[in-house]
């Protein structure tokens, strides 16, 4: 069955080791940061340092893994349709607004819907660490300046993650306008038991 994740809010569930996870943008262009915590002790999360250290590659896609902060494998991702996402930057929060976008008003954010949605699960905001950013298209120059460009993916592009582990997972439709070319849209997801 496919889920929608709708524009600029998030959900939480549990996958098994062994399941796999499709996350898909029905539409284009539209980030969906995902985190990670082992179901069994969730101290042990995503690890964005670990992961680029371990692929030895800021370009996370089909064939890497995704891995923990004690060193141990979460997600290997089978299929990436598009090929881009981002591992560098944290999840968009009130602060994020605030200070890059000179808006102190309410705004959604990726870190409150992965707090709120996680909270079931007994995990707080200071617990969130930096998310996997699917579909995210982060470009930097030689002089290492970053620069947020719009999504790279098209309706319908998809990436597959199979779970190493029992497996606690936080996904959002990312509320931040610059890294959605100013547009927002919905996420889909689907879990495939691998138990059927």
């Amino acid at each position: 069955m496919v889920n929608t994740i709708e524009k600029q809010t998030g959900t939480a569930f549990q996958l098994k080791k062994g399941d796999t996870l499709k996350v898909i943008d029905p539409q284009g262009e539209q980030v969906s940061d995902m985190v990670l915590f082992n179901a069994d002790d969730k101290r042990e999360r995503i690890s964005s340092g670990k992961t680029l250290d371990f692929e030895n590659t800021i370009l996370i896609s089909k064939g890497h893994h995704l891995w923990s902060n004690r060193s141990h494998k979460m997600m290997e991702i089978l299929e990436d349709t598009n090929g881009r996402n981002d591992f560098l930057l944290a999840p968009c929060s009130p602060e994020t607004f605030q200070i890059l976008y000179n808006n102190p008003e309410y705004h959604p954010s990726c870190f409150e819907n992965l707090y709120t949605n996680l909270s079931a699960f007994g995990i707080e905001p200071d617990d969130i660490p930096t998310a996997f950013n699917i579909f995210m298209n982060v470009q930097f120059s030689a002089d290492g300046e970053l620069s947020v460009d719009p999504p790279k993916s098209k309706a319908g592009d998809y990436v597959v993650f199979e779970a190493k582990m029992d497996l606690i997972v936080g996904l959002t439709a990312c509320s931040a306008e610059q890294s959605n070319n100013y547009v927002f849209k919905p996420i889909q997801y689907e879990i495939i038991s691998s138990r059927h």
